[in-house]
């Protein structure tokens, strides 16, 4: 049901963590970070060239979508309820849902998590308990989909954490086009990268 809501460029948001109905959304603007316009802030060049971050893919989905759905100053509720982070966990094993990791002395500092389908990737949370580190995992994640073929990166509503990295609204018809365009992709390949970094990227 969760994969069929995204081909047609819904997905669900609950009013607060055991919300047992969440609500189908479908933003009348739509957030998306062009793949190929994709800007570094250049204090964040500064933090990837002097490295300290390990970056893993899929390691820790759980810990991931558990720590993203933790209450944070100024946000008591959250969207993610049990229902939905359940569902997403069996995304994950099932092959369509993946996380990225960031990792500091052996401690989980930040990361997110997304659904894949086709040349689509939907972003749909991030967590950073270091600063930077949810930065650090999101420009691993665009180097990822931009070798594998990706086209578009969903991350549905733009905040200005995201802006920085050129983040913009566009209207639901135009997302709707741009959603039928990755969805004939068959190619896209979220492991394309060398064996060497499929599970464990050291930045540097």
């Amino acid at each position: 049901m969760l994969l069929s809501a995204y081909a047609r460029g819904l997905f669900p948001m609950a009013s607060h963590r055991f919300d047992r109905n969440p609500e189908w959304v479908f933003p009348y603007r739509r957030g998306i970070i062009p793949l190929d316009r994709f800007h570094v802030p250049r204090s964040l060049g500064k933090v990837l060239r002097r490295g300290g971050f390990e970056i893993t893919v899929n390691r820790a989905f759980a810990r991931v979508i558990a720590a993203c759905a933790r209450p944070t100053s100024g946000r008591e509720n959250t969207w993610i309820s049990v229902g939905i982070e359940r569902a997403y966990t069996r995304l994950h094993q099932e092959g369509h849902a993946h996380s990225v990791e960031c990792w500091m002395n052996g401690v989980l500092a930040g990361g997110l998590y997304g659904v894949q389908l086709r040349g689509a990737f939907f972003g749909e949370s991030m967590f950073s308990d270091i600063t930077n580190a949810s930065k650090v995992a999101l420009v691993h994640l665009v180097g990822r989909l931009v070798k594998g073929g990706f086209i578009l990166l969903d991350i549905q509503f733009v905040t200005d954490h995201l802006r920085m990295f050129g983040a913009i609204e566009i209207t639901g018809a135009d997302y709707l086009e741009r959603l039928d365009r990755a969805l004939s992709i068959e190619s896209a390949d979220f492991y394309c990268l060398p064996r060497s970094i499929q599970s464990r990227t050291q930045m540097s």
